[in-house]
């Protein structure tokens, strides 16, 4: 359902869900890669009809008159509001995704194209536009450039789809010597580097070859190793939020006038250009589909990091199975 910010608040859910890597339920569960059907429309909605196929990323309202607002950076606004435990317009908490409907102002809406399947696009409205905004705001989406990809999950995996796509060579940086065969053969990456392998990292950063990174690593991790795989004027672009502070070396970047910056989802126009950009390019999620009833073997599982990438909740089809 889509209506206008005037009429509702998003109280309820799309019939798809998909969950983050997090873990976190309470008090409220980080439900916000949201997709589904239009079921019904506002009467003052123009941009959907009912029947379009739609998603809700992690935002669902903003002040829409600042400056980030006016230049269509509204994850950027200081009002932003979060689909899930934040306060709406009218003062009321919103709710996020795991229900059978859900109500939304449409401009936080994006159209998800007919050849886009509901499941593997579900994350994409978060974990998508996350990897996507750093490579196109930073100008690490020209062919040729050489982007590093630091962690191979669920953020990782589409920032190495979305670089290939964009004709970038692509080298993954991991933890995990056993995700070689997935990285190169499965996502087509160019080369992979084991981050513990201090004789690998060396040997590649002779070689100073990567002008940016696109760190997606949530956990606590030194920055210097990766400084220093890049060039000169090189960028390392921190995607992934550790719960900690992160120690920054100053020397490298002065030695190389090189760049550690942050970047957080991206407003509604780049994120329905994402999604567009992933529809002309045949580019989905990996995921596993999962009934809400296996919500807490779900947890389970990724508290052990096994899934790939993704575990999707099919509201819709748990809700048929219990009439």
């Amino acid at each position: 359902m889509v209506m206008s910010k005037e009429q509702e608040h998003p109280k309820k859910a799309f019939g798809w869900a998909a969950r983050d890597s997090s873990g976190v339920f309470s008090p409220f569960s980080r439900r916000h890669e949201i997709v589904g059907v239009v079921t019904e429309v506002g009467s003052k909605v123009q941009k959907f009809n009912v029947g379009d196929k739609v998603g809700v990323g992690c935002m669902v309202g903003s002040c829409t008159s600042c400056e980030n607002c006016s230049k269509h950076h509204e994850n950027y606004c200081p009002k932003v509001i979060l689909t899930y435990g934040a306060k709406y317009y009218d003062g009321t908490t919103t709710y996020g995704g795991y229900s059978d409907i859900m109500v939304a102002n449409e401009h936080f809406v994006v159209r998800i194209p007919d050849n886009l399947p509901l499941d593997g696009v579900a994350p994409l409205p978060c974990a998508g536009i996350t990897t996507y905004s750093p490579l196109r705001y930073f100008g690490l989406d020209e062919p040729g450039i050489h982007v590093g990809v630091v962690g191979l999950g669920g953020l990782g995996h589409v920032a190495v789809r979305f670089a290939k796509a964009m004709g970038v060579k692509v080298t993954v940086i991991s933890t995990s010597p056993n995700k070689k065969d997935e990285a190169i053969e499965h996502l087509c990456a160019d080369s992979f580097l084991v981050s513990r392998d201090e004789d690998q990292l060396n040997k590649f950063a002779e070689m100073g070859t990567l002008d940016g990174i696109i760190d997606t690593v949530s956990a606590v991790h030194p920055l210097l190793p990766l400084i220093g795989l890049l060039k000169s004027h090189g960028k390392l672009v921190m995607v992934g939020a550790p719960e900690k502070p992160l120690e920054l070396p100053v020397i490298p970047l002065l030695s190389g006038r090189k760049i550690v910056a942050g970047s957080g989802i991206g407003g509604m126009k780049e994120t329905q250009e994402m999604i567009d950009f992933a529809a002309k390019n045949n580019i989905t999620a990996d995921i596993e589909v999962i009934p809400i009833d296996y919500v807490n073997i779900a947890m389970e599982r990724l508290f052990k990091a096994d899934v790939r990438y993704r575990f999707v909740i099919d509201i819709g089809n748990t809700l048929k199975s219990t009439l």
